[in-house]
């Protein structure tokens, strides 16, 4: 696993489109090496914020949209279309925008799906979707080029909350059950799941995450602290404006 580098920007109006630019040349550098390209999405106001700067792009039509599977980290256990869910969001700010293959986009499974309001069964339906499109030698996973989580006060990632029977869970997909933050019913990969990923970028914003992101990179354990527990095969990066980095030592912040 690697080591986290940790990049900061001064303001999230700086952070968004860096960020963006970064995803953008990531997708096209997996379809120059693979002809395919497969990103994971989280939710939150910063990450709503990357991508409608994806969407106004320059290099936006660099990217074979067709050929980027789209997965998700978590979901809010919700109706299809609903405004709360992670998925809605995306469409709304960047995925409807795009000349998708609307097979490549994999959103997690709503509560007025095919598994009605029973989350754990919904939970197994996106894991065998992850097995069906596992990569080869996987047994259970496909490959993830980039994984975005955002990163919540507590230290959470995805719906994977401190000391939560989440945080323990080894299969890859799980059913959370009273969440702490609304709505109490979700869906996450587990911290496993996430770790697999080539690159996993955790991207905050505001004071109010500066103690998390301290705690997450002093090696707080992962059930203390998830954020924590997140590795990237190849790279793990912190993606962070002025306040969210805090208490981030001078020394381990790289340059941009």
């Amino acid at each position: 696993m690697s080591e986290a580098s940790v990049i900061v920007h001064a303001d999230p109006e700086l952070l968004a489109p860096a960020v963006a630019a970064r995803l953008v040349i990531r997708l096209i550098d997996a379809q120059a090496t693979r002809g395919v390209a497969s990103v994971v999405l989280t939710g939150g106001r910063i990450a709503s914020a990357v991508y409608s700067a994806v969407a106004t792009s320059p290099g936006r039509d660099a990217v074979d949209w067709s050929r980027v599977d789209f997965w998700w980290g978590d979901e809010r256990f919700l109706p299809a279309g609903d405004p709360q869910r992670n998925d809605t969001q995306a469409r709304a700010a960047l995925l409807d925008s795009l000349p998708l293959d609307p097979e490549r986009v994999h959103a997690m499974p709503a509560s007025d799906g095919p598994d009605g309001d029973d989350p754990e069964a919904a939970a197994a339906r996106y894991a065998r979707v992850l097995h069906e499109v596992a990569r080869p030698g996987s047994e259970a996973l496909p490959r993830f080029d980039v994984l975005m989580l955002g990163v919540g006060e507590e230290g959470h990632v995805a719906s994977v909350f401190p000391e939560s029977p989440a945080a323990r869970e080894t299969r890859p997909v799980t059913a959370v059950l009273g969440s702490p933050k609304p709505p109490p019913t979700r869906i996450s990969l587990t911290l496993p799941a996430i770790n697999t990923a080539e690159e996993v970028w955790l991207v905050a914003t505001g004071a109010d995450k500066a103690g998390a992101v301290g705690m997450a990179l002093s090696e707080s354990g992962p059930a203390r602290v998830p954020a924590g527990g997140v590795r990237g095969v190849g790279r793990t990066l912190w993606l962070l404006d002025g306040a969210a980095a805090a208490q981030v030592p001078q020394r381990m912040r790289s340059p941009r």
